[in-house]
């Protein structure tokens, strides 16, 4: 498989590839830049089969080791840079690293020529999970999984040759990193941001320049509250990464954001399901197979599943449950094992979030079973509150739009939930957070 940059280095030498906090590079530059990267971790010993974390924030360095490991026939560890340094020391050995990459590389070049031609079974980059429902684990992506999803993602969503991709994400995430390589296959730019910013992602959307954009609920949110109102250039908003408020769909809609919802995961290379816009369910991208298991959970087959998560009959079983309609889209109703059993009755908690997030007094609101003698698990949500609002009020106001046995039997005020660095919500530190 040819290697993605070189490619596009042959094609549009001087097209932006790349811009970030600290500069800017052509595909030319950063095809330079890539092979003296790739010399120098050669000279500190990487080699075929090797992995290499690193904690560099996102820059051009980051950017370049991304391509640069490949060309050595290794692959790339991107560390959570806010855990503490003894976690990510934990993290770079659980993924087997060489060593670990904190600083931009200068130095000693080894005398090689890095490969421009890539195995397609080589693995290409080692990602940690979010980490929402356990303990994150290291998944192994191959060159043929991140080249399969990127294509998939052209297919589903469109590519133009004058795209301009803005990502805030943490590049230690799939969701993040995928846009570097999305980029650097269509030759076209990657706008990374090292973290996310509401004002200065307002101010890219809104300066006519950006086409495609990845957020996650909370940060469009932010963007709402920040009056947002314009984004002339964008044809797509990519939006995933956890449950979607239907009052931020509408809201988008009214704005003229064509927002994009996404479904996906470390083990699938980033989203397997994409919907068109402002819609809530969506169709499997292109290569991309879907089915529902015993019980209701959402199994996934294709190219860009990570060899090492799939069972019998290459399918991968995700631990979300879901349903097929009758247009083939997937509709995602929670993890398994966050279903709630109260009383007999069945809770899927982002049914309940979502009603609890389209009142104006709540800013967020997470919503799991806590232990009762009477119910089994009654429904408790955690709310961040833009003002205050009684008990009374927000559980007569869930009362108009949900079953009796959904309601929540406790409200609990927090001063923020507990999200991981993509956004994500992790549910099982909700207890710790009363």
């Amino acid at each position: 498989m040819r290697d993605w940059v070189t490619d596009a280095a042959r094609e549009r030498p001087d097209h932006t590839a790349i811009e970030a906090p600290d500069g800017a590079l052509t595909y030319a530059e950063l095809d330079g830049a890539v092979d003296r990267c790739a010399r120098r971790l050669a000279a500190l010993g990487a080699g075929e089969g090797d992995r290499v974390a690193t904690t560099l924030a996102p820059s051009l360095p980051f950017c370049e080791l991304v391509h640069a490991l490949p060309r050595l026939g290794a692959a790339l560890t991107p560390l959570n840079t806010r855990l503490p340094a003894a976690e990510q020391r934990l993290q770079a050995r659980a993924a087997g690293a060489l060593f670990t990459v904190d600083r931009p590389l200068d130095g000693m070049e080894a005398e090689i020529e890095p490969r421009r031609e890539l195995d397609p079974a080589a693995v290409h980059t080692v990602l940690f999970t979010s980490g929402t429902s356990g303990a994150p684990k290291p998944v192994a992506l191959t060159v043929a999984n991140e080249d399969a999803s990127a294509a998939a993602s052209a297919a589903a969503i469109g590519s133009e040759r004058s795209d301009r991709w803005l990502c805030p994400l943490p590049l230690f995430h799939i969701g993040g990193l995928a846009i570097l390589i999305r980029c650097a296959r269509a030759g076209t730019t990657a706008v990374v941001h090292d973290g996310f910013s509401t004002d200065r992602v307002k101010a890219a959307l809104t300066a006519d320049e950006i086409t495609l954009a990845s957020l996650v609920p909370t940060m469009l949110r932010r963007l709402r509250e920040a009056g947002l109102e314009r984004a002339p250039a964008l044809r797509s908003l990519i939006l995933g990464g956890g449950p979607i408020p239907p009052d931020l769909l509408d809201w988008a809609r009214e704005s003229a954001i064509a927002v994009r919802c996404t479904y996906g995961m470390t083990e699938t290379c980033s989203a397997v399901v994409v919907t068109d816009p402002w819609e809530p369910a969506g169709r499997p991208v292109p290569g991309a197979e879907l089915a529902i298991g015993p019980g209701g959970e959402i199994l996934v087959r294709g190219p860009m599943v990570a060899p090492g998560s799939y069972a019998e009959g290459g399918w991968l079983h995700t631990g979300d449950r879901g349903r097929i309609d009758r247009h083939g889209r997937l509709h995602v109703e929670g993890r398994m094992k966050d279903l709630i059993v109260t009383g007999g009755e069945k809770v899927a908690p982002p049914t309940v979030e979502a009603v609890l997030l389209a009142h104006p007094a709540i800013v967020d609101a997470a919503v799991t079973g806590m232990p009762s003698a009477e119910w089994g698990e009654e429904v408790t949500a955690f709310v961040v509150e833009r003002h205050p609002v009684t008990d009374y009020d927000l559980v007569a106001f869930c009362r108009e739009y949900l079953a009796g046995y959904q309601v929540p039997k406790r409200v609990e005020r927090v001063e923020r939930l507990p999200r991981n660095a993509a956004g994500k919500l992790m549910r099982a530190r909700l207890a710790s957070s009363e």
